[in-house]
């Protein structure tokens, strides 16, 4: 995960070292996708944090759900708005589809499953990380796109 960002931040060097300007949209989609990674990263640490100061293990999964689900949840909701705040448009419908609302549902699901005691908690949080994980993934190639092409 750490990867893409830093793959992102080198992308954005060579740009600008060619001649190329990095745009708002190109700052701003850095940043937000820099910012989800590092969710995505605390939320895969944090089972094994609270699991090493003894917390039981239904508690464990209640409590990284609730601690990724906020900020993500926060970052997913609030996207379009941020979007058209920085750059003046919102995002591409695929993107909105695909990020925004898919990423958002797996989490409240994974929070519906684990807070509802439907069983398989490990199971039921490591989908809803992978699935944004792969949202996340998705964005960047998005994101990929836009930052790399020529400057109008």
């Amino acid at each position: 995960m750490i990867t893409f960002g830093g793959f992102s931040a080198v992308l954005l060097g060579i740009r600008q070292a060619a001649g190329g300007r990095s745009s708002s949209i190109d700052r701003y989609l850095f940043k937000t996708l820099l910012t989800q990674i590092l969710v995505l990263t605390a939320g895969s640490l944090l089972p094994l944090l609270l699991a090493l100061y003894g917390i039981s293990e239904t508690w464990v999964w209640r409590g990284s759900a609730l601690l990724f689900a906020m900020p993500m949840l926060g970052l997913l909701l609030t996207y379009p708005y941020r979007r058209l705040k920085a750059v003046g448009k919102g995002p591409p419908p695929i993107v909105f589809a695909i990020v925004v609302v898919l990423g958002s549902a797996a989490i409240l699901a994974m929070l519906a499953s684990i807070f509802g005691g439907f069983g398989h908690q490990p199971a039921v949080y490591i989908t809803a990380l992978l699935i944004n994980f792969l949202t996340t993934a998705f964005a960047f190639i998005r994101a990929l796109d836009v930052i790399m092409q020529e400057p109008a």
